[in-house]
């Protein structure tokens, strides 16, 4: 297939990049400056700025495209000249969104594609909906080939997946403690992001993915302890010392982190992953969270320069235990 990958240079556009390479496709990623990390072999890059359609228009010519990929797209104003610039050019159009968009606190779970989206605070989420129902409205009411697809959390070796990032590792192995919000407990997914590429690649150019949205995620299901202790034993902590804060607290030390907590983090997160399954038969998650985070702690031990501590977020944990 001939895919177009507008954006995707980052995390997890550039592991996708490389699986659809490495399955025989031809890929190209259009990025406005060299993109931030290293492209796969085989994957073609084009300059052009993707939030100027002409610019994207004149860079593209008269290409076309089996299937097209917005990994750039957070405002309706990213997309609102998709649907004529894509619509006649291409078999598929995936609008990468996120699993943010379903409400909290989650009317029931698990969550399916069809649980409610309603995300009236929180930016990034509410941005996301407002796109799925922009672009929808042109499957609807047009001929737009849309497929949205709505990663969860998703990591690798470069990522900390936890919001104090290095500063918790590093209070870890100086033997203090970590703050983790609420009691620990609370349910989260991880997914790596090789395992969501496995799992993404297979859906461009699938005939029955179109018009349908799919929540790629790996199910693998873990407590915010569960991930701070398996982040502790990864960086040679025996006895981590966790502290738990209600969320309300938390956001009162570090008020960066409020939305977030409040509209995201604290709250159980379980997926239902029969609709993936169905449309990429024989998927299953290969990386768990104890082989990821032994990858992301060797990578940083190995790079001094990522081991930056903020250290105004580690007086807010102070503050905070000493409350």
């Amino acid at each position: 297939m001939r895919v177009l990958f507008l954006g995707g240079a980052g995390m997890i556009g550039s592991t996708a990049a490389a699986e659809a390479a490495a399955r025989g496709h031809d890929v190209t990623v259009v990025t406005r400056s060299a993109p931030a990390r290293p492209l796969a072999d085989g994957v073609r890059p084009l300059r052009a700025d993707v939030r100027d359609p002409a610019a994207l228009r004149t860079a593209l010519g008269g290409e076309e495209f089996d299937a097209v990929v917005n990994w750039v797209g957070y405002t309706p104003d990213d997309v609102r000249e998709h649907a004529a610039l894509f619509g006649g050019r291409t078999g598929q159009y995936v609008f990468i969104s996120t699993c943010s968009v379903f409400a909290r606190p989650v009317p029931s779970l698990p969550i399916t594609e069809s649980s409610p989206r309603r995300q009236p605070v929180f930016g990034y989420a509410r941005d996301k909906v407002a796109c799925e129902l922009f672009l929808e409205d042109a499957y609807r009411t047009g001929d737009f080939p849309l497929t949205i697809a709505r990663p969860s959390h998703v990591y690798d070796r470069t990522v900390i997946p936890v919001l104090a990032g290095w500063t918790a590792i590093d209070r870890m192995r100086a033997g203090r403690p970590v703050v983790v919000h609420g009691d620990g407990t609370s349910l989260w997914s991880l997914t790596h992001a090789r395992d969501f590429a496995r799992a993404f690649v297979p859906l461009l150019g699938l005939d029955h993915a179109v018009g349908e949205s799919v929540n790629v995620t790996s199910g693998d299901i873990l407590t915010w302890d569960q991930i701070h202790l398996t982040l502790a034993a990864a960086a040679g902590v025996r006895a981590p010392l966790l502290r738990h804060r209600a969320s309300e607290s938390i956001a009162e030390q570090v008020p960066g982190w409020a939305e977030v907590l409040e509209h995201d983090f604290r709250h159980t997160m379980l997926f239902d992953t029969s609709k993936l399954r169905a449309l990429v038969p024989g998927f299953a998650p290969e990386v768990s969270f104890a082989e990821g985070a032994r990858e992301v702690l060797a990578h940083y031990d190995a790079h001094p320069e990522l081991r930056s501590v903020d250290e105004d977020l580690s007086r807010a944990f102070d503050a905070l235990l000493a409350n």
